[in-house]
């Protein structure tokens, strides 16, 4: 059952997001309503600027952790075209108080860096991280989609896997084909369908929407890691988290779904107030630290 918050937000996202960017073209003005630092950072968390394979961003550790805390990558979302690794500090700081040392890339964005600029800065990232040992991977919606893409990316670059994902409503389907896009067109709170509809041309600049690193429901994902899907119920993405959740179970991997009733798309940026943005995060954070502890450090050769 959903929370009174998540009803309570639910309505404020409509008014704030949906009305605004439901028939905007512009894609500077759809940047600018993404673009708001709307929840504050959790406290306890120090954000610090660095690089991670030549690709910016920022840390965000615990005040007063260990260094030897597991690693993760996080991805942030904003529709390929907006956001930036500082407005995602309610995520990725709460996976920090969580005991996970934690870099977000502020990775190339479109229109002026279009398709595969995204995904190379992302690999980049991961090569450097996963070259330190063993890390887990996250990201919500078109980081959700690159989280994937990086994965795809890494294994034909013969780099290591990540230990496990943990996917918040990826787009995994930049065709549109997930029967969600339409259904629930009028149930989602902050997407009409032709508002995303806008944003794949600007992203993809040409590129075949059907590229595996463009939409990763067309990936072979047999040998992924464990992943950990989250996604609302009333989202236009939603069937493209369980079209992904059967292809990747069909491939044999392990894969936890959980659907969350009435929140809206990227609820878990509320982890401030919502309880289910505090829920996902929690759990999210448990899984990826337990795969985390079941990988094998390698030897280093002497």
């Amino acid at each position: 059952m959903a929370s009174l918050r998540a009803h309570f937000y639910d309505i404020a996202v409509r008014v704030a997001v949906k009305a605004r960017i439901g028939r905007e073209r512009d894609i500077a003005a759809i940047r600018r309503a993404f673009d708001r630092e709307t929840f504050p950072a959790p406290l306890g968390v120090a954000f610090t600027p660095g690089e991670l394979g030549g690709v910016a961003g920022e840390w965000a550790e615990a005040e007063g952790g260990s260094t030897e805390c597991p690693a993760l990558l996080y991805l942030h979302g904003g529709g390929f075209i907006a956001c930036s690794a500082r407005m995602y500090r309610p995520i990725t700081g709460h996976f920090a108080r969580a005991g996970l040392r934690v870099f977000a890339p502020d990775y190339r964005l479109a229109p002026e860096d279009p398709f595969p600029a995204g995904v190379e800065d992302c690999a980049a990232a991961w090569r450097a991280l996963s070259a330190r040992g063993p890390a887990a991977i996250a990201g919500d919606s078109a980081g959700g989609n690159l989280a994937l893409a990086t994965m795809v990316e890494a294994r034909r670059l013969g780099l290591p896997l990540p230990a496990a994902a943990a996917l918040f409503s990826p787009a995994t389907d930049l065709v549109g084909r997930s029967p969600s896009f339409r259904t629930n067109a009028r149930r989602d709170a902050m997407f009409r369908p032709e508002a995303l509809t806008r944003l794949v041309p600007a992203y993809l600049d040409g590129a075949d929407p059907a590229d595996p690193r463009a939409s990763p429901i067309e990936a072979d994902l047999s040998g992924f890691p464990p992943l950990m899907i989250h996604v609302g119920t009333r989202e236009i993405l939603r069937d493209d988290s369980l079209r992904l959740a059967d292809k990747a179970r069909a491939a044999g991997v392990s894969v936890s779904l959980t659907q969350f009733p009435v929140v809206p798309h990227a609820w878990q940026l509320a982890e401030s107030f919502l309880p289910e943005a505090q829920a996902s995060l929690t759990e999210a954070a448990v899984f990826l630290r337990r795969a985390l502890r079941t990988v094998p450090v390698p030897e280093v050769a002497a």
